[in-house]
């Protein structure tokens, strides 16, 4: 079956990595709790503001999060909006030949589709092994474009050689990139995925709530959530740079949140925001249209180095590897 998407990418894709429940899900790592009712006008508000990428994952939430998004999206025609899944090798069950299709199949449930615009291979679990399993989804049309997460420049490169021997190209990477970690950046990933024509996603552009201003020694995460763990005990490192954040701000009529995504559209990336409430999209509005010059970029990254704060998730390897 051939389907016709001519929608646009936009600047920004939305993530929904914090919806859902469970294991990976919105309550156990962000500390939310969140309904249909609630996220109902946060998906309406997007797409009438045309932000339509929405990006989530099997293993989100064991499937909550790709279950609401699908209902969520239920009122809009198919062609107007994008979908963004994964194939996550961790999770994979069955038979090898079968375990992504397999994998695609309770995600096309799930998401109330027969085809997924962006489907990325989650890990780099093994490249040899699962790559060419991408090949006959594109060729059936199943998928229209495929994509790596969490790959270094070496294993980005085996995967392009994989799929063009069959003629396919890897049209986006999906990698962890923010101020506070560049090293897809120090890598040369980014400079690489640009000069090739490759998409490049940055994923936690926000640090899950910490680079948007939100959150302070006087005003921590949420207890008990992953990312209060990971995050919490670093705040106080990070006042100049949210400082500097908020400085610009009011240069630009925008908000904390708003320089640190536009700092990713500016290097060249398509941030993927999670957002939770329907008055987040007015951030994503502002952020797409800022325009920061050399030396704002350059102080940034100076005070986020500065910080000598490391998040690399415990799921990720070093991409200076």
């Amino acid at each position: 079956m051939t389907h016709t998407n001519k929608t646009q990418k936009p600047k920004i894709a939305l993530g929904t990595w914090s919806w859902g429940s469970g294991a990976a899900g919105g309550d156990q790592v962000f500390g939310n709790h969140l309904t249909i009712e609630d996220l109902q006008p946060v998906v309406d508000t997007a797409m009438a503001k045309g932000f339509n990428l929405w990006d989530t994952a099997a293993v989100y939430g064991e499937g909550s999060s790709e279950t609401i998004l699908g209902e969520l999206l239920k009122k809009y025609d198919r062609s107007s909006y994008l979908l963004s899944t994964k194939f996550t090798p961790q999770i994979a069950t069955g038979p090898e030949e079968t375990a992504m299709e397999n994998m695609l199949a309770g995600s096309f449930k799930r998401l109330n589709t027969d085809y997924i615009d962006i489907y990325w291979i989650h890990n780099p679990f093994d490249v040899e092994k699962w790559t060419p399993y991408l090949i006959p989804l594109i060729q059936s049309g199943k998928i229209k474009s495929v994509g790596v997460s969490n790959h270094n420049l070496s294993q980005i490169k085996r995967v392009t050689e994989i799929l063009g021997q069959a003629g396919v190209k890897l049209a986006a990477l999906q990698n962890h990139y923010s101020l506070l970690y560049r090293s897809s950046e120090e890598a040369g990933i980014l400079e690489y995925c640009l000069e090739n024509d490759i998409d490049f996603y940055a994923y936690m552009v926000l640090e899950q709530g910490v680079l948007t201003g939100k959150y302070s020694v006087d005003n921590p995460l949420p207890e008990g959530s992953g990312r209060a763990a990971t995050y919490n005990a670093n705040l106080p490192k990070l006042a100049a740079l949210i400082d500097a954040l908020a400085q610009l701000g009011n240069k630009y009529n925008a908000k904390v949140a708003d320089i640190a995504t536009s700092w990713a559209i500016n290097k060249g990336a398509v941030p993927i925001v999670g957002v939770t409430n329907e008055k987040y999209i007015a951030s994503e509005e502002r952020a797409q249209n800022i325009k920061l010059s050399e030396q704002e970029i350059a102080e940034l990254e100076r005070l986020a180095t500065l910080t000598n704060v490391d998040t690399k998730g415990s799921w990720e390897n070093s991409m200076l590897s």
